[in-house]
């Protein structure tokens, strides 16, 4: 198989469509003509690639704002919490019955925004701004956000898998699936998953969530599966010169609803 021309240790199926050299990943911008290398790229068009990008990570700030102020209001109405806390069956402070099982299926949703104290919610917003500046240029605004809730939605089928009736809550699983998705994205362009820090990162986290109490295993797994899933069928999209955002948006969506509905299938 060729090798890239900028980056000799790569390789690639995919050659500039103006020039005809081949081209990786970190290399190839989207034209309206196909793949283009950096400099036939720059002739029309500003290179987009991890390292010359400079998207400001806008779906991370509105994530963060959403779960702050979904946060806020929990904290000051407890029936907010009631209502959209992710758990199989359980009864609600006024003695009827609710869960996913009872046909709250937004209940897998909405778990994903919700924060039991300020620790809880300032660790997941500390991890989901390193992550969202890291990962978000990349992927674009609507790929990052279709990862960020089918992984979601995978964490939540973890959840219902290993843990139903529990009451659980939290923005991890589908910060997990963006670790995932920042480990694929590393390896793909050939960044030392031991020396950016990722794995270390990964191990660290997993050893709380199998050691620690009171927290989500299900959830965890799920979103992290989910992560890496997703983003390597994105990046391989991208690399066959499939990768339209439509198109991988779609795939993400896909995911997301199959395990929002195997969720409700386990209820």
């Amino acid at each position: 198989m060729a090798t890239c021309y900028r980056h000799p240790n790569r390789e690639t199926g995919v050659s500039c469509s103006n020039c005809g050299r081949p081209i990786c990943p970190d290399c190839m911008t989207p034209t309206p003509v196909g793949m283009r290398c950096p400099e036939c790229s720059q002739q029309k068009t500003q290179v987009r690639n991890l390292r010359t990008m400079n998207v400001e990570p806008i779906a991370t700030y509105i994530l963060i704002a959403i779960n702050v102020m979904i946060f806020i209001g929990a904290q000051q109405n407890f029936r907010v919490e009631e209502q959209l806390v992710l758990i199989n069956l359980a009864q609600d402070s006024t003695g009827a019955l609710v869960g996913v099982s009872e046909g709250q299926w937004w209940r897998l949703i909405t778990s994903g925004f919700l924060h039991t104290e300020l620790i809880h919610i300032g660790l997941n917003m500390l991890a989901l701004f390193w992550l969202g500046r890291m990962i978000e240029p990349a992927l674009g605004h609507a790929r990052f956000v279709g990862i960020y809730f089918a992984s979601l939605l995978t964490g939540s089928l973890g959840v219902m898998i290993l843990d139903p009736d529990a009451a659980t809550r939290g923005a991890s699983g589908a910060i997990y699936g963006l670790l995932g998705a920042a480990i694929v994205m590393a390896r793909n362009r050939n960044i030392d998953l031991m020396q950016s820090g990722l794995i270390p990162i990964l191990a660290i986290n997993l050893l709380f969530t199998f050691f620690a109490n009171g927290i989500s295993i299900g959830g965890h797994i799920g979103g992290l599966i989910g992560g890496l899933v997703v983003t390597f069928v994105v990046e391989e999209l991208a690399a066959r010169r499939r990768g339209s955002t439509s198109i991988a948006v779609g795939f993400c969506a896909v995911i997301g609803i199959a395990a929002a509905a195997a969720s409700i299938a386990l209820a």
